[in-house]
């Protein structure tokens, strides 16, 4: 197709060209899911059209501007060189190529992905690129599914005859001078730079981090649906060079399984009591977890006096930042090291929901993250348990929606939600950077519980205490800046804490419900057993209940935020296998009082019994002795050859389970 030459024709072919791409990946879009349609059907009526449609054109957008960037730059060079009938038919061929093989792709993932569920991405490279017959297998597919080539053949002609280029016979509109074209088409090419760095990243918001693979469970309601939304261009593009899990193959599937299995076989063995006891059988108790931004172990004056006097050396007498909290602990249960799995927000998320701790990569931006998971919300479900999420910011940031669903939470309520609620001052609310502030968001918390059906099951990711350590205007004269700026915003979200068990305590589901409070990561810190390589992890885990059936006080040993789907499902009497990498802290079959994981910058690190030891994959590089070496300035000659041995059978059973697909029964 042609257009009149004029000032603007070169514009107007580019944008219909790229328009013409848009119809290509959604006509490849039709044409996987009619493939793989017995995939899909199922769910397909609960799939809510709008949410597949504004995340496949979120997804696209993305491919389109990665794959058509060489041809966008050489068809908006502000060269009047390129007013040619050459330039034009190199741009086109340069279109056609690459879009051929976007469609190339497209249609041959859509036979692929019958074997693997999920839409091709980098490591497609890797896991086949020893084998010598890929010829031959690529020959037998096309003939077995010889319309599937009819359709890339057709879709390749479509975008030959609806291609458009300016027409060069007619001249009547290049009546210009050379200053106006060099003008707006040097700001028609400098535009194009911000359009593409938005468009590659999925959003223009500042809480929008580059759109990944997991971010697309957020517009479906399975983890396999998310095949729809995305395009393999995409997948394949976002995972090259994204390091990859690999197995370490350290033991025999036997010898890892008797060192470490994630598998729990309720009951492992009874909590607090014996089969007899209440917790013998499935308590349809509700279940509040409330993950706070940044509520470090440091900030929290409980964890430094009675019980804890003398462990965190310079510190007797700290009075912390929670004065509601203390006081909440005081009526809990915790235990004498508490610790985060991860440094980022989003390595809380599955290590708290789903047992699943961060290694090598915050597991939901990997190619993996479209694996099915479990978790407490989908296991509670089996048990007819309602679920929600809740997350004050933007709808799908920091992919907190798309993994509370794929982790089988039903519904989720964001700062979209609160804003369309007519009970809610709705964006007055908003802190003017992340989220709704944290005071308000956990009242409309209670509000959502109260119109639930029991039992359910609900989590809150908070907000607040987070950067640039803002608060609202009526507390910055009770919350004035202190050492750390970070100090006013814990006062705040402690006393929002407070307000919201206030207004709990007041509901009808209060007495029947489990509370766990955790944080999602460390944050600022103004002391230096909080800044060692152990000590950055050190978070808080709390269990609270009204009804006062849980034990309270200070257990011996450790707990970690992997620890808790697996003790809350046992407080619960659940009796259904699931995978879990944490253990239950209330179960006597341990003997060690607990351990604990986690991964930093290309090395793990495994605690036990006071031993922490330093593992890069290969080997221990050093041992430290943390109780009488808090700050780990003196490495140890030896460790414990079976820390070595737990470790490694953990990362093997990790490694496996992501690539086998098996971080659910």
């Amino acid at each position: 197709m042609k257009i009149k030459q004029s000032p603007y024709s070169t514009i107007i072919a580019t944008l219909c060209n790229l328009a013409l791409a848009y119809v290509v990946f959604m006509l490849c879009r039709i044409v996987y899911v009619w493939e793989n349609w017995s995939l899909f059907a199922p769910g397909w009526d609960a799939l809510n059209m709008g949410d597949l449609l504004r995340g496949s054109l979120r997804y696209d957008s993305s491919a389109i501007f990665y794959t058509n960037g060489l041809y966008l730059i050489l068809m908006l060079l502000p060269l009047l060189a390129k007013e040619r009938q050459w330039w034009h038919t190199m741009t086109k061929w340069v279109y056609m190529v690459i879009n051929s093989l976007v469609v190339i792709v497209n249609l041959s993932d859509a036979v692929y992905s019958q074997y693997t569920g999920r839409r091709t991405t980098s490591t497609f490279f890797h896991e086949f690129s020893n084998e010598g017959n890929l010829g031959g297998i690529i020959f037998t597919e096309m003939w077995n599914h010889w319309y599937l080539v009819l359709a890339a053949i057709a879709l390749i002609l479509l975008m030959w005859v609806l291609y458009v280029k300016p027409d060069f016979n007619d001249r009547r509109g290049v009546q210009q001078s050379r200053l106006t074209y060099y003008v707006f088409h040097g700001v028609l090419f400098v535009l194009l730079f911000p359009v593409a760095v938005v468009a590659m990243r999925g959003g223009l918001t500042r809480t929008t981090r580059p759109i990944t693979i997991a971010n697309a469970n957020q517009y479906v309601n399975q983890p396999h649906e998310a095949a729809i939304v995305l395009n393999t261009p995409f997948s394949v593009i976002r995972t090259i060079g994204k390091t990859t899990f690999v197995d370490p193959h350290y033991f025999d599937q036997a010898t890892m399984t008797r060192l470490f299995t994630p598998v729990h076989m309720p009951p492992d063995s009874l909590a607090i009591a014996d089969s007899t006891s209440l917790w013998g059988r499935f308590k349809g108790r509700n279940v509040v977890v409330i993950i706070i931004e940044s509520f470090a172990r440091e900030y929290i004056g409980y964890y430094h006096n009675g019980p804890f006097a003398g462990t965190c050396p310079g510190m007797d007498g700290y009075r912390g930042y929670t004065p509601f909290f203390d006081s909440l602990m005081g009526l809990s249960l915790t235990w004498q090291e508490t610790y985060a799995n991860g440094r980022k927000s989003i390595d809380a998320m599955p290590s708290i929901l789903s047992s699943i701790p961060m290694f090598i990569e915050p597991f939901f931006t990997t190619s993996y993250s479209l694996n099915r998971v479990s978790g407490l919300a989908a296991e509670l479900a089996k048990e007819g348990y309602s679920s929600a999420f809740f997350h004050g910011a933007d709808n799908g940031s920091m992919g907190f929606q798309a993994f509370a669903r794929s982790t089988g939470f039903q519904k989720y309520f964001g700062r979209f939600e609160y804003d369309d609620d007519p009970s809610t001052p709705g964006d007055k609310d908003y802190d003017g950077t992340w989220a709704i502030w944290d005071e308000p968001f956990l009242q409309y918390y209670v509000s959502k519980m109260n119109t639930m059906k029991q039992p359910f099951i609900t989590s809150v990711f908070t907000a607040s205490s987070h950067h640039p350590y803002n608060i609202p205007k009526q507390y910055k004269d009770i919350y004035p800046d202190e050492e750390l700026p970070i100090y006013k915003c814990i006062r705040y979200t402690d006393n929002a804490l407070r307000r919201f068990f206030e207004s709990a305590r007041q509901q009808p589901w209060y007495d029947n419900t489990i509370f766990v409070i955790t944080n999602d990561h460390t944050n600022l810190t103004n002391y230096d057993i909080y800044r060692t390589a152990q000590g950055v992890f050190r978070g808080t885990v709390v269990f609270f209940d009204p009804r006062g059936e849980l034990p309270t006080g200070v257990m011996p040993g450790m707990a970690q935020q992997i620890d808790i789907m697996p003790t809350l499902l046992s407080l619960l009497g659940y009796q259904r296998p699931y995978v879990a990498f944490g253990r239950d802290l209330l179960s006597s079959a341990d003997s060690s009082l607990g351990w604990t994981v986690n991964y930093s910058n290309g090395i793990y690190q495994y605690l036990q019994n006071d031993t922490l030891i330093q593992f890069d994959g290969h080997q221990v590089l050093k041992a430290f002795d943390t109780k009488n070496d808090p700050m780990m300035y003196r490495p140890l000659r030896s460790h414990p050859s079976i820390h070595e041995q737990r470790l490694k059978a953990i990362i093997q059973q990790y490694m496996q389970r992501m690539i086998n697909d098996e971080l659910a029964l």
